[in-house]
């Protein structure tokens, strides 16, 4: 039986570069992550992309999940933060 689905926002920022996709893709990938729906733009230079994903058969608590996203994101020289969809979409309600 199928769990149920746990949505969480990824939001990663920064200097466009070659890598950032694969990168972050690829840790999601290796902790159980399904990536639902993503979308990305670059805007004079500064890349910025959307990620909505499915953590429900991931190996490791959100707390984690965002750490892990967090070092990556530094490796890779951009911020990243992961929210649970309903903190996302409360905080940007209108």
């Amino acid at each position: 039986m199928p769990k149920k689905p746990e949505r969480v926002v990824v939001t990663v920022m920064g200097q466009d570069r070659v890598g950032i996709v694969a990168g972050i893709s690829q840790t999601l990938a290796e902790h159980g992550v399904n990536i639902v729906d993503l979308t990305s733009t670059e805007m004079r230079g500064l890349f910025i992309m959307i990620m909505l994903v499915d953590t429900a058969n991931s190996k490791k608590p959100l707390s984690k999940l965002q750490e892990v996203l967090k070092e990556k994101g530094k490796a890779l020289g951009v911020q990243v933060m992961a929210q649970h969809e309903d903190v996302f979409r409360y905080m940007h309600r209108i």
